[in-house]
């Protein structure tokens, strides 16, 4: 759970810092649901729930390449990383709800439930993805990391921004980030 920046000195997002997520999010907690309504449930998001995944080589590649001006996992979800890096670094964070990655399987289980499948992936956690931001200079330390990486995808979600507000646009409309998981409420 922790965050480290360059030198890791801790949460170092600047205005202007792009932000991006590795893989895919939402799918973990569709899979609790999905087994919460049937515990034999054996879907790829149950699995991704049962079995998580944690980047730790995407991770280390970043801080290897010095390509993340901020990086940290999001087990409890992406609202909760989105906040915890605009925190640290006194900067505010818009995202593209619509950029969000997330699979085929979990958006179609989802809207056949009424279920907003962006919205599951900003609360949900347990994915162990990273949320990490790049200095737009730094493009060329990116492209070595996932070259390195092979196929695990990196999304491209959003942007830091001067202004303190935690914003998600969907289209035309923006909304405040929502409330992510808490522990302890």
């Amino acid at each position: 759970r922790r965050m480290s920046g360059e030198a890791g000195t801790g949460g170092q997002a600047r205005p202007g810092d792009e932000v991006y997520v590795t893989g895919s999010l939402g799918d973990a907690a569709t899979g609790l649901v999905r087994l919460r309504e049937d515990a034999h449930e054996t879907s790829a998001a149950a699995s991704r729930y049962l079995r998580p995944d944690p980047r730790l080589r995407a991770g280390l590649l970043l801080g290897r390449n010095r390509a993340a001006t901020s990086c940290m996992d999001l087990s409890d979800g992406l609202a909760d990383g989105v906040r915890q890096i605009a925190q640290a670094s006194s900067v505010g964070i818009t995202i593209e709800g619509t950029a969000i990655p997330i699979t085929a399987e979990s958006k179609e289980w989802l809207s056949q439930r009424n279920q907003d499948p962006i919205d599951l992936a900003l609360r949900g956690g347990d994915d162990f993805e990273l949320i990490f931001t790049v200095r737009p200079r730094q493009a060329g330390r990116l492209r070595a990391v996932r070259r390195q990486l092979g196929d695990l995808p990196i999304t491209r979600i959003g942007l830091v921004t001067r202004a303190s507000r935690l914003l998600v646009k969907d289209g035309l409309t923006e909304r405040e980030l929502p409330e992510g998981y808490e522990h302890f409420r």
